[in-house]
Formats: C-alpha cells, sequence, structure tokens
C-alpha cells in the first residue's frame, strides 16, 4: 500500500511543480501596482512547520514568487491554538503583504476560545479555501478492541477507562469529537493537545485512547501497524490510498463526514482587486494537473473556487460548528 505522509519533500516537489507551472505560462492575471517587487509578502501559518496549511502556505509563497518575481516567505507563528498566528494578520496593515495560511480553526476559533476577540467573517477577508482532507478516528494500538462498534460499547459501559485526544481546541477534529460523542451517547472525557503530533505520540504510547484529525497525518502510523488502529474513515466512500480503512456508516455510525479545510485570509479593507488576483492565482494553482495530483497522494483534495462561494462554505461551517456546539452546552476556554 502506497504510504502518505507530507514530509519537507513533499513540500518541495509542490513548490517546484507550482514554478515548473508558472514559468511554462499560466493564464494572465492583471498584476497592476500589486506587488511590488521591493516588498516582501508574509504569508502566515498559525501552527508549525510540516501539517497541510504550512505545506499550502508554502505552496502559496511560491507561487507569487514564480509568478510575480516578488519575495515571498513563510512565518510560522505558533501558538493559542492558532490565535497568535491569526491576531499578527487581523492587526496587520491591509495592503496584500500579509497574508494568513490557516484551516477550519481560523472560523470557530472564537466559540471554542475565550482570547478569540474577533469575528472571522468581519475582522478577516476570505481570500479563498485551498484544499480540504478527510478525517480519520484512531485508537491507541494498546487497546484490545478491534472494531467501531466494540469500542462505543466499551466507552458507555466504563468512560473511565477511555479518553479522546484533541489535536488543537476548535480544530475540525474538535468539532468532529464532539460529533461522535454527541451521536454515540458515549462519555468520554477530552484531553487537548497543542498539535497532532504531541497527540498521536500518545495514542501510539497508548496514554490516551483516541483521536480523530486528518487522514493525511494520521496513516503513516497506521500503515505501520500496531501503535495505531483505524477504525473508519469520516468520508463518503473509503480511500483509494487506504481501501481497507471503512468508513464511518460502514463501521457502524452512518452520517458521521467530516473534513477538515484549509483556505486563505487577508486582513481586513484588503483592496478587492488584491483579493481577486490571489483567488485567481489560487484556482490556477489548485487546477494545475501536477500541484493536484501531489496534494491526492497525501489524502488532499484540491478546491478552486470564487470569493463568494468560499465565503458562503465558511459561513455555512460556521453555523454548523455553532449548532454543535451548543446542542453539547460547549463554553469557551
Amino acid at each position: 500500500m502506497k504510504r502518505c505522509n507530507m514530509k519537507r519533500r513533499d513540500i518541495l516537489k509542490l513548490a517546484g511543480g507550482a514554478a515548473a507551472y508558472a514559468s511554462l505560462g499560466a493564464p494572465a492575471i492583471a498584476q497592476g501596482v500589486w506587488p511590488q517587487k521591493d516588498k516582501t509578502v508574509k504569508v502566515i501559518v498559525p501552527f508549525p512547520p510540516g501539517a497541510a496549511n504550512d505545506a499550502l502556505g508554502r505552496l502559496l509563497a511560491e507561487r507569487l514568487q514564480a509568478r510575480f518575481g516578488c519575495t515571498a516567505v513563510v512565518e510560522n507563528r505558533v501558538g493559542g491554538a492558532g490565535l497568535i498566528g491569526t491576531k499578527a494578520v487581523i492587526q496587520a496593515e491591509p495592503d496584500g503583504y500579509t497574508l494568513l495560511a490557516s484551516a477550519f480553526n481560523t472560523a470557530v476559533m472564537p466559540m471554542v476560545l475565550k482570547a478569540a476577540d474577533f469575528d472571522p467573517e468581519v475582522d478577516l477577508e476570505v481570500v479563498a479555501r485551498t484544499a480540504v482532507a478527510p478525517l480519520v478516528c484512531v485508537m491507541s494500538g494498546s487497546r484490545p478492541e478491534k472494531a467501531l462498534a466494540e469500542v462505543i460499547a466499551a466507552a458507555k459501559a466504563d468512560p473511565t477507562k477511555w479518553n479522546f485526544a484533541i489535536s488543537s481546541l476548535g480544530s475540525a477534529g474538535h468539532l468532529a469529537t464532539i460529533d461522535f460523542l454527541r451521536r454515540t451517547g458515549a462519555k468520554i472525557p477530552m484531553v487537548p493537545y497543542r498539535g497532532t503530533q504531541p497527540a498521536l505520540t500518545d495514542i501510539m504510547a497508548g496514554a490516551v485512547s483516541l483521536l480523530i484529525d486528518p487522514t493525511f497525518a494520521l496513516l503513516p502510523v497506521i500503515q505501520e501497524g500496531g501503535k495505531a488502529r483505524a477504525l473508519g474513515i469520516a468520508a463518503a466512500q473509503r480511500s483509494v490510498l487506504a481501501p481497507n480503512i471503512p468508513t464511518m456508516a460502514e463501521a457502524g455510525l452512518p452520517g458521521f463526514e467530516f473534513n477538515s479545510w484549509y483556505g486563505v485570509w487577508a486582513p481586513k479593507g484588503t483592496p478587492k482587486a488584491i483579493q481577486a488576483t490571489l483567488n485567481a492565482l489560487v484556482q490556477e494553482t489548485m487546477r494545475d494537473a501536477t500541484i493536484a495530483k501531489r496534494l491526492t497522494t497525501t489524502l488532499i483534495e484540491p478546491v478552486a473556487e470564487g470569493i463568494d462561494a468560499s465565503k458562503a462554505f465558511i459561513r455555512s461551517e460556521i453555523v454548523r460548528a455553532g449548532e454543535l456546539l451548543k446542542s453539547v452546552n460547549f463554553q469557551p476556554t
């Protein structure tokens, strides 16, 4: 079975593909006075290097450089479950030289963090959605259970012997875990972490029982076998890269479908012409066959859509998250 692991070489391949595409001559985008070649475009990623939003942010930076001849750099400003980097973009000048490459968290952050005193639909400009990635539910290999139905039964019988790792408050995995518990009626306590890697490390060590997070991040460990066992993928159909993992519906939880999604934002007030130029660049990038193929081999599906479509999707996700959090009386921490 083909391994899926987004390492630095995968990021560099994506970037190289973007540069090659630009050198071959993509459809023209009106440049105007932005970006100026003597200024640097900063793409802020509010999470550590190596994750999907980091890879997609680096891809955007490479495409900006290849297309416009400007300098574009990625800055990983981590902390506060993504809040530090997000606030840095909100507070930046709306001139097109500071961008946010983030994920699902950005849209729901104020619902889960008391310190997130901003409105993502008011204080940021949606530039584009870039990609989606299905989630997968994994269990520590130290547990004796083999299937999802056994897990649910055992957890409901004695929830004190179980816990659910949360890679980041407000992440797609966090909301998916809440929905999992709501649907199953299990009372499993949640343990928040500062990223997927430390949560996965504890899963493999048996310190925590369960984790729901993007498939691309967990599949390499699943494929190694032993230390983490996949219970189901939260998608409508099985992945061609992991055909042995059942969907959550097949495993016994019908209707349970969750994706993480990724996007680009700009500070409020960024000129619409710059937003349109960036959106067109993202769409071109995600429609490039070479880049799309490389993304899909890491279980990330590229998205190419206009600003209005991205805004509508994000609005629907905010509504969905709000309803889900309200259903369990979740209180920001």
